[in-house]
């Protein structure tokens, strides 16, 4: 496992996500004070797709770059608010989800009579 590989994934991934998240913030703004311009965004938006926040970014800049700069602005402010939470987060989301899979196994573990779904059930003999 390569940990700095996995967090600069990570970090890219949620970078894009916050693209994302300031968009949305913005198209919800721009819809009750320039109803034109959000309907374009939302339009431009489902073209040009966010999984790549900066791709996303730069293309838009080539056809507004106010824009451009609102959602890095908003995209900055969400960032500071989550990233303080995240980690902790992040860690206690994980370990109940853990649990409840593993429960989950255990529970069909113990309560299956199919030798498929017990993988501790010895498959009958051939005679």
């Amino acid at each position: 496992m390569y940990p700095k590989k996995v967090a600069q994934d990570t970090a890219k991934v949620l970078q894009s996500y916050l693209t994302y998240q300031a968009v949305r913030t913005i198209i919800d703004q721009l819809t009750e004070t320039n109803p034109g311009k959000a309907i374009w965004l939302r339009q431009y938006s489902d073209v040009n797709k966010i999984q790549d926040g900066e791709a996303y970014l730069e293309k838009l800049m080539s056809e507004d770059k106010e824009l451009v700069m609102r959602i890095m602005k908003v995209r900055e402010h969400l960032g500071e608010q989550v990233l303080e939470f995240l980690p902790e987060m992040v860690s206690i989301g994980i370990k109940q989800a853990n649990l409840e899979h593993r429960r989950r196994l255990l529970e069909r573990l113990t309560q299956s009579p199919d030798p498929e779904v017990n993988s501790y059930v010895d498959p009958p003999e051939n005679e």
